[in-house]
């Protein structure tokens, strides 16, 4: 190995506040993927750069050494100009589902590589695998063969790309080290430039049910990403939004598949649309693609439909085939009359992990069924009695525990004059 160091030289290093090397960097990142470096060392490591952090060089040498630990991804075969989106999760939040053939429809090639669940918030290749048949796994030739066949492809991404993130992330899960700024930077980075598409769009959410819960905080990472991402020849724009409040109605996997097929048909929750229609310009814009139609448009008259049905199809999976549905089901009552006038987005996450939805470790399975319809957000009046939540579960002793967790998560007034919600878009940043 050229340049070799000591691991422990680079850990104090950084323990003490000093900058870090672009060869340490590079070794460490190097030998760690290899398996020189332990666990417990990079342990350690990962615990300094989340107290002392790290400067912009750092960040953009840690991404690139990422990068280079595996393959990068080429489209410049395809006659469609590439752009992607990235989310960085939230409680309902669906986007990738509906925006992905949408962008196509409209003259955009979507390579989505997507993840899994954990925790509180949904993952998009969980919700899919809710959809009779559908493969998340694809090689490169499949993910090449569906971009031609249908402008947009969402799967899982290969061993090949990033391994360094892939095990750096499952060191970060177990070590308490998964909020620090500069890593969830590089690691969604390392990725998505890994990934060859010519324009990004970041979805930094906000709010109690992200995983950054102060907009100061996610607009400082917001920065730190576009700027990485313009470094790298990547046109990168991000968006911070709202996520203090579940994103549309529903909270789950295939209740989820279904509230997006309702958009695709120019129906669903208005933020659901809203926050499509934003996102699916941005990625049109930043790619510089011509529009074969505007996006709303293509809502409307079943285009984007069309994009997901041959999408799902290519993928293995049958989309007229009925979804699955929990066994059992209870509601939630307002216990008062008067305006609904909180919602907390990390409670109703929380509620549908307990149900099912999620998994608390990686490899678990999900219950596909599972999760909670919300019928009532800020701002709706409430009479005493009415059903604010249906929880979905295919068991029915999930049901008890889930309700202490939706003990306080939404609170009704008198007179509405104390609504708490943050804007949908609360800032936009541009490289």
């Amino acid at each position: 190995m050229i340049n070799s160091f000591d691991a422990v030289e680079i850990i104090t290093a950084k323990r003490d506040r000093n900058e870090l090397s672009d060869p340490q960097i590079d070794w460490i990142i190097d030998a760690y993927t290899k398996g020189v470096v332990a666990d417990e060392q990079m342990s350690a490591l990962l615990m300094a750069i989340l107290l002392n952090g790290m400067n912009a060089r750092e960040v953009s040498r840690w991404t690139d050494a990422m990068i280079s630990s595996g393959e990068r991804m080429e489209w410049s075969m395809l006659d469609r100009k590439t752009v992607d989106k990235h989310s960085t999760g939230g409680v309902g939040d669906k986007i990738t589902l509906p925006l992905a053939p949408l962008v196509a429809a409209c003259g955009g090639a979507v390579p989505q590589l997507s993840g899994r669940g954990l925790g509180h918030t949904g993952g998009t290749l969980d919700k899919l695998e809710s959809i009779p048949g559908w493969r998340a796994s694809l090689t490169n030739e499949e993910m090449l063969d569906v971009l031609k066949s249908c402008g947009a492809v969402i799967c899982a991404a290969g061993a090949g790309l990033a391994p360094a993130d892939k095990k750096l992330y499952a060191l970060r899960d177990v070590t308490g080290t998964v909020p620090a700024i500069p890593l969830i930077a590089s690691s969604i980075m390392s990725k998505k430039i890994a990934e060859g598409t010519s324009a990004l769009i970041l979805d930094v959410k906000t709010g109690s049910g992200a995983f950054m819960t102060d907009p100061k905080k996610a607009g400082e990472l917001a920065r730190i990403m576009v700027e990485l991402g313009t470094r790298a020849g990547v046109k990168t724009r991000a968006l911070v939004t709202a996520m203090d409040v579940p994103l549309g109605l529903t909270a789950g996997n295939a209740l989820e598949v279904r509230e997006s097929v309702e958009v695709l048909a120019g129906g669903g929750p208005e933020d659901i649309v809203e926050l499509t229609l934003v996102l699916a310009r941005e990625m049109l814009d930043a790619a510089g693609i011509k529009q074969l139609m505007d996006p709303a448009d293509a809502l409307n008259n079943g285009k984007a439909m069309d994009s997901w049905k041959a999408m799902i199809r290519a993928q293995g999976g049958d989309p007229d085939a009925k979804l699955p549905v929990a066994k059992e089901q209870i509601s939630v009552i307002a216990d008062e009359s008067g305006v609904l006038s909180s919602m907390d987005a990390m409670s109703v996450g929380i509620a549908a992990w307990r149900l099912g939805a999620g998994r608390s470790k990686q490899g678990e399975a999900v219950s596909f069924g599972a999760g909670i319809e919300i019928h009532a957000k800020p701002g709706a009046k409430v009479a005493k009695g009415d059903v604010i939540y249906t929880l979905h579960a295919d068991e029915p002793l999930r049901f008890e525990r889930t309700k202490s967790a939706l003990e306080n998560s939404f609170t009704i007034s008198q007179d509405g004059s104390q609504i708490e919600r943050l804007p949908l878009i609360i800032e936009r940043i541009e490289g």
